[in-house]
């Protein structure tokens, strides 16, 4: 299959180089990096975009889907299929899907889950969003770059559970590094704390399979300094993207809002940009009830 993939940085990069290995044809564009080996480089998303089946984007923000979205549709082939795996919310997968519509292209928002090492290992998780046409179509896309696809509904659906997803993985990880300072200022041992708490009823993901504290549990980028992973930066993002979903469908959401305000704190006003969202613990244990 002859692809386009734009956006081609840390997670993109991985993906499309799965593509590849699978035997696609992808040619890429990037305004930051290089290809990797293997994947065709353009000089702009429309010189992408030429002639391809489908176009994947992985970008940061959904003002870079939006404007990409406007550039690249136009020059698709008609039929073809827009395949956004960025996480950029409701209102954004809304308004590319219209887009896409009045130049006759197909398009679909299926955001991931499982960060760079699931992009790497391809175990990454797919959440769609538009046509059940459409998502049964990619399937074999989806096999080469992740190990699970799961059809969430119309368009907007991916955005809207990949949203909810990472709220309550945001909450988590404040919560949870909120009580290991405290079980540190406790004197508890943190292998203790581990033990305990990853098989009693506090356990969660963020404890179990992401943990936060250097040298315990699985590897994670704590013990690589933190790394990202998945940067506290983009925690920031979705925070607001779920906060911003809530206000238009008028949830109340009091724990996202604040996870949203203290994950803003530690990246823009302390040292947490560029860093794991995980080394959230680092602000806790700076910190005191002040």
């Amino acid at each position: 299959m002859k692809i386009g993939f734009i956006g081609v940085g840390n997670m993109g990069a991985p993906m499309a180089v799965n593509l590849v290995a699978a035997g696609h044809d992808v040619t890429g564009h990037d305004i930051v990096t290089t290809m990797p080996e293997g994947v065709k480089t353009a000089t702009s998303g429309v010189e992408a975009v030429q002639g391809a089946e489908v176009v994947i984007t992985m970008l940061p923000a959904a003002s870079d889907v939006e404007e990409v979205a406007a550039q690249v549709i136009p020059a698709m082939e008609k039929g073809a299929l827009f395949f956004d795996g960025s996480t950029a919310g409701v209102a954004c997968a809304h308004r590319v899907a219209e887009i896409a519509k009045a130049h006759g292209v197909r398009a679909i928002d299926a955001p991931v889950s499982g960060g760079i090492g699931g992009a790497q290992a391809a175990t990454l998780t797919f959440m769609v969003g538009g046509t059940k046409a459409d998502f049964d179509a990619c399937q074999d896309l989806f096999s080469v770059m992740g190990q699970k696809a799961v059809y969430c509904g119309e368009t907007g659906k991916g955005q809207a559970v990949k949203i909810c997803n990472n709220m309550i993985a945001g909450v988590s990880m404040v919560v949870t590094c909120e009580a290991i300072a405290l079980a540190d200022k406790l004197g508890l041992d943190r292998q203790t704390v581990f033990d305990v708490v990853s098989t009693s009823t506090g356990k969660t993901w963020v404890m179990n399979d992401y943990c936060p504290m250097p040298g315990i549990g699985p590897k994670a980028p704590s013990d690589n300094d933190y790394k990202p992973g998945f940067t506290a930066d983009l925690m920031i993002k979705d925070l607001r993207l779920s906060q911003d979903a809530a206000a238009e469908v008028d949830a109340d959401s009091p724990m996202g809002a604040r996870a949203a305000e203290v994950f803003a704190q530690y990246v823009e006003e302390e040292d947490g940009s560029g860093r794991d969202f995980s080394s959230m613990l680092l602000r806790f244990e700076k910190r005191g009830s002040g």
